[in-house]
């Protein structure tokens, strides 16, 4: 309310009084005052994106360029910033759709502590669709064709499958889908189909794992994540890709670098398991602890190590489709996207 005072005397200084909608104080005269949370801090928005997380975006279409028997270029930079649009899109999106129940268990987050608006952040998670298909339509009709039930997928778990049991099959769907937008891209989504199909998987573990993460998990859906990154790890390791038709003439009997029976080569192979046991190990712990004690803390802890693991499952499926150098392009991802997750201003930025 506007204090009125006289044109002659400036009024005295008033005494600090509770801000009965912050929980902050007035400074008392002679303070200095503290500044107050910035709506639209570049923080909150990094915050409200996950930031540290989009580094396990890439590797989704880089795979998938990778199974359709291709090397990534400069081409591929087209279906990867769809691919972050979208992802980005769906994390704000997330917020937005749950920012009620985020005040109640998640205060600190940008939407329910004020950092952020609401309407900036429906405003950004259209323009972020928008600009997710723009960048899809620039890579060809194949992938505008996947990239458009990418992000009808993305919006209906957000608004609308979140909280039932097709929720985690949405979000399993939504990750498949993005592997097969790099394929589209690319030429050849069918050679790119069991990739999709383990990271599908994985993804579905993950998200059932992460359903009651702030009030404490399932025992059970621990064991079973636990379970299916021991299978997948195996299928990865010992699974034969449809190679592309370039690949299988390559691999052809007689041929320089082919192997009896088709087999892959050893180079190729021990980067495969290489990478398939980093993934295990970056999922398989945390999902054990969770197991043993589904506190939120654990599960929480377990629902980043199933995100984080994604990076070195991406590159192990890349390389088990004969792409050993975009395997390790994919792996390099992983420590970026830690020691960016380390810098103090990213400290408080949840992955989940």
């Amino acid at each position: 309310m506007t204090r009125l005072v006289s044109p002659h005397r400036p009024a005295p200084p008033a005494p600090a009084a509770p801000d009965t909608t912050s929980g902050a104080k007035t400074p008392a005269p002679g303070t200095a005052p503290q500044a107050a949370p910035r709506p639209g801090h570049a923080a909150a928005w990094a915050e409200l994106v996950r930031l540290p997380a989009l580094f396990t975006v890439p590797g989704d279409t880089l795979a998938g360029v990778a199974a359709a028997g291709r090397t990534p270029g400069a081409r591929a930079l087209l279906p990867v910033g769809s691919s972050l649009c979208l992802y980005a899109a769906g994390m704000v999106l997330n917020d937005w759709a749950d920012r009620d129940e985020d005040a109640v268990e998640r205060p600190h987050r940008p939407l329910p502590s004020g950092r952020v608006r609401p309407a900036a952040a429906f405003a950004a998670a259209c323009g972020l669709t928008g600009a997710g298909l723009l960048f899809a339509a620039r890579a060809g009709r194949p992938a505008l064709a996947v990239a458009a039930p990418l992000a009808a997928t993305v919006w209906a778990y957000d608004l609308a499958l979140k909280h039932t049991p097709a929720g985690p099959a949405a979000m399993a769907a939504a990750r498949a889908l993005d592997l097969l937008m790099g394929a589209a891209a690319a030429g050849d989504t069918k050679a790119a189909a069991p990739s999709a199909a383990l990271l599908g998987c994985h993804t579905l573990a993950v998200t059932a794992v992460s359903r009651r993460e702030t009030t404490g998990g399932s025992a059970a859906a621990a064991l079973a994540a636990l379970a299916a990154t021991g299978v997948l790890t195996r299928l990865v390791i010992r699974g034969r890709t449809r190679l592309p038709a370039g690949r299988r003439a390559a691999a052809a009997p007689g041929l320089p670098g082919s192997t009896p029976g088709g087999a892959r080569p050893t180079p190729a192979g021990a980067v495969t398991a290489a990478l398939a046991a980093a993934y295990a190990a970056t999922a398989g712990r945390p999902y054990f602890h969770a197991a043993l004690n589904p506190s939120p803390p654990l599960t929480q802890r377990a629902v980043g190590g199933g995100i984080r693991a994604t990076v070195p499952l991406q590159a192990a499926l890349a390389a088990r489709s004969g792409a050993p150098v975009t395997s390790l392009l994919i792996a390099a991802l992983a420590p970026a996207g830690r020691a960016f997750a380390r810098r103090r201003a990213m400290r408080k930025v949840s992955i989940t």
